[in-house]
């Protein structure tokens, strides 16, 4: 087990994370390059009274530490069961290397919009990705999960354990994930890629994609962004600039032009890149950015998009909007909306979209981003049936994440839980008073 302390060479590599807007400074990093290095560090950490976070890429980091951070990004094993149609990964993988190991057996993950986001931090959120109407959330498909509890040792969770359920979907606070099993979809191949509108368009396409979306076929996922985009080199030139629309579509049929041929038919488009690719270019559909930068976001499902909605949406994160906003309107439905075989933490399965807000924490600090976003979602709260965990970004208190994600019966199901496996309340906080 290798330890680093402040100043110490390595210490500042090991807590950067792709979210920098979240302060963290631990009085301990242990650099954990197997399962035994978990083990050791949770037990330092008990015997020396110190709470302990983990830490792959930092992609979904929502707070910071003073305790001990466990650094997993050297655990990258990746072992694929072709006819099992299953893989195997450990704590540090990211999507990409699941992607790239699994496409030689004709088969893919439920990886999510980017390939650089850790495996096991997005699943354990639940696991939203590019064929969710398809298959459902990442999570719904683990077989079995490697976890080092608060006590120290080392278990092999299966379905049928409380302990199985409430990490699925209900991230690390009960236990840290050192490898994780799951199931592969025997897909090589999609339509994918994403429609740009130029900022005059945002109203009619915004009302043509919610049309068009609620008739989507379930091998259809689609997602619909309104962004600012910066007047810079690495934008392309017909973007730049510019305030747009960006139809994202992963489809899993063979008639993909004649599906988008509605939207297609708008306005003109400023760039089109819809195309049947290989899966392991489906990075590039939203082409998030690859760089670390500082964010701060959240979420409301919602049952319906109805044209006052899609005022809100313009008025408080479109082109006048006081503080650049980012932001997504998922579909949802499909596989999402039943009951998986194995069903993990919740999932709002009545709602028919997520609406979604990041902003970039600036020098004026998190809190001007806050009083942006309220604005926007309290306009949406008529119609909003909840809140999804994953698309909770940057710093939140975590009695404010948990309350909010999780109804009242299955956060009492959650706190048994904690109670059970982190009495002493070691890893990460559940909810007030735990």
């Amino acid at each position: 087990m290798n330890i680093l302390r402040p100043g110490q060479d390595g210490y500042a590599e090991e807590v950067a994370g792709f979210q920098t807007a979240v302060p963290s400074s631990p009085a301990v990093v242990v650099t954990a390059e197997n399962a035994d290095d978990v083990v050791a560090a949770v037990r330092y950490a008990a015997e020396h009274d110190l709470p302990v976070a983990v830490q792959a890429t930092g992609h979904g980091l929502t707070a910071g530490t003073d305790g001990l951070l466990i650094s997993t990004r050297r655990m990258t094993g990746v072992e694929i069961d072709a006819d099992a149609r299953t893989a195997r990964v450990e704590a540090g993988v990211r999507w990409g290397a699941v992607i790239e190991a699994a496409a030689p057996h004709g088969l893919a993950p439920l990886s999510g919009s980017s390939p650089d986001v850790g495996v096991v931090g997005y699943t354990l959120s639940g696991g939203f990705g590019l064929m969710a109407r398809r298959y459902g959330r990442a999570a719904d498909h683990v077989r079995a999960l490697d976890v080092v509890t608060a006590d120290g040792e080392l278990r092999r969770v299966e379905p049928g354990s409380d302990l199985f359920w409430a990490l699925r979907g209900g991230r690390d606070s009960f236990g840290i994930v050192t490898a994780m099993e799951f199931a592969l979809v025997p897909v090589t191949e999609l339509y994918g890629g994403g429609l740009h509108f130029d900022t005059a368009d945002l109203p009619a396409v915004l009302r043509a994609w919610r049309t068009w979306s609620m008739a989507a076929p379930d091998t259809l996922s689609t997602s619909i962004a309104v962004l600012p985009l910066p007047d810079l080199p690495m934008v392309p030139e017909p973007l730049r600039g510019k305030h747009v629309a960006h139809v994202r579509v992963a489809y899993l049929g063979d008639d993909g032009d004649e599906l988008v041929a509605p939207l297609r038919a708008v306005a003109p488009t400023l760039t089109d890149s819809l195309r049947r690719m290989p899966f392991t270019e489906s990075g590039t559909i939203a082409a998030e950015p690859p760089h670390p930068h500082g964010y701060h976001g959240t979420n409301a499902t919602v049952t319906q998009l109805n044209d006052a909605m899609l005022d809100a949406v313009l008025e408080h994160a479109g082109p006048g909007a006081a503080v650049p906003t980012v932001l997504i309107v998922d579909r949802l439905g499909g596989a999402l909306a039943e009951a998986p075989e194995q069903p993990g933490v919740g999932w709002d399965r009545s709602a028919e979209y997520v609406v979604r807000a990041l902003s970039v924490v600036g020098d004026d600090g998190v809190e001007v981003v806050r009083r942006a976003h309220a604005k926007l979602f309290d306009a949406l709260a008529p119609w909003s049936t909840g809140r999804l965990l994953p698309f909770v970004y940057g710093e939140h208190a975590p009695s404010e994440v948990a309350e909010s994600v999780h109804p009242s019966g299955e956060l009492a199901r959650l706190r048994e839980v904690k109670r059970r496996y982190d009495a002493r309340g070691t890893l990460r906080p559940l909810a007030k008073g735990e």
